[in-house]
């Protein structure tokens, strides 16, 4: 499994733009999924590039929530890739995609990659199994973060949580983790950090993650 941060407050590749909003993409039992689009299509599609990321080569994309710093880049790609589109049922209607579906329920993508559903009637996050437990993308943790490693459990032992945790304070909640990568709307980055030093992987744009 590869997760390429693509779009970030950050940038971890300084030859990126960094903007705040997040993007990866998730490479993983022969599916490449974008999960969210950033904020802006002329520096998601620019970092791409320079990450020699092929657009027409994404799969699925994955949006967690309808908030512009998630989705403002989707028109702009769907205008070059009209791929299969999970958004949550509180996203208005997307046009340009091949294939919509309106998640509002847990659903499986690939016999091994899940959607949380959209928890709280306001994000899903994404969820990823594989023989050691499963990892958790979240776009900003808007439901919480003790619901989202809930929701994601049903899976499998959660062993890796990486996207925005907003104002997350409950730190105790990650202490069994094994690697933790907070990115963009996170608020206390450092405080992680310093409880968790050897598990926590600094994020931003260009980072990329091999599990």
């Amino acid at each position: 499994m590869k997760i390429t941060i693509i779009y970030d407050n950050e940038a971890f590749d300084k030859s990126l733009k960094p903007d705040w909003g997040f993007s990866c993409l998730i490479e993983a039992f022969g599916r490449k999924i974008l999960f969210d689009t950033g904020a802006n299509g002329d520096i998601l599609l620019g970092n791409m590039k320079k990450l020699n990321i092929d657009p027409a080569l994404i799969d699925i994309i994955f949006i967690s929530h309808a908030h512009w710093d998630h989705t403002g880049g989707l028109l702009s790609f769907l205008k070059i890739n009209p791929a299969k589109l999970y958004i949550p049922c509180s996203c208005q209607e997307v046009q340009g995609s091949k294939e919509l579906i309106r998640v509002k329920s847990p659903v499986a993508i690939h016999e091994n990659i899940f959607s949380t559903g959209e928890l709280n009637a306001q994000e899903q996050s994404l969820v990823i199994r594989y023989n050691r437990g499963v990892v958790v993308i979240a776009g900003c943790s808007h439901p919480g973060v003790r619901e989202i490693l809930q929701a994601s459990s049903n899976y499998g032992r959660v062993v890796t949580l990486i996207g925005g945790l907003h104002g997350f304070k409950e730190f105790d909640l990650i202490q069994d983790l094994e690697s933790i990568c907070p990115t963009h709307c996170t608020q206390f980055k450092e405080k992680i950090r310093s409880l968790y030093p050897d598990k926590y992987i600094e994020g931003a744009a260009g980072r990329i993650i091999t599990i």
